[in-house]
């Protein structure tokens, strides 16, 4: 995984629907299942807003405009189905969001703007990482397995996570959705 660097305090952050239970513990099983290495420091998740380096003294600011993207999105329902991979831009297999894809890109461009704006590498594309830099042979198994996973949740809330000293992503803060 590619994350930017951090200098002296700065916090290492990310901004995601977490996949609840018990969905979150089987994509992670199977995840682990694969080989990934990541699979218990990465809880299952769709990203909004990849890592990203922020100052502790812009917490406040960055807070209040996750809060208030959020506002603007009410609580809606993703459903996911199958496998698929950005292979060979990207050694990933992933689940597909088929439905919430619309309110993902709405959360997506409305956080990515302020103190969160940046360039990406990559278009956005909502989607649940069951493999990431595994062999080939791992990603072929995953592609094969996940292919007809299929299941639905309801998404009420945004999380904020902190990439800690020991690698571990972990939820520090929740943003509820549409409560503007």
């Amino acid at each position: 995984m590619r994350l930017p660097e951090r200098v002296g305090n700065q916090l290492r952050i990310g901004i995601s629907i977490s996949v609840p239970e018990p969905m979150g513990a089987e994509l992670q099983a199977a995840r682990r299942s694969f080989g990934d290495p990541l699979a218990d420091a990465i809880p299952p998740h769709i990203t909004v807003v990849g890592p990203t380096v922020i100052e502790p003294d812009d917490v406040d600011d960055v807070y209040a405009h996750v809060a208030a993207a959020c506002r603007e999105v009410p609580a809606f329902r993703v459903h996911l189905r199958g496998s698929a991979t950005f292979r060979p831009l990207s050694p990933v297999v992933f689940i597909q969001v088929v439905d919430g894809i619309s309110q993902c890109e709405k959360l997506e461009r409305l956080i990515r703007t302020g103190p969160l704006a940046q360039d990406t590498r990559f278009h956005y594309h909502p989607h649940v990482t069951v493999a990431h830099e595994v062999s080939d042979e791992n990603l072929d198994l995953a592609f094969e397995k996940m292919a007809f996973y299929e299941t639905s949740f309801d998404v009420t809330h945004l999380h904020l996570s902190e990439h800690g000293d020991d690698n571990v992503w972990r939820a520090v803060k929740a943003f509820p959705l549409g409560q503007g």
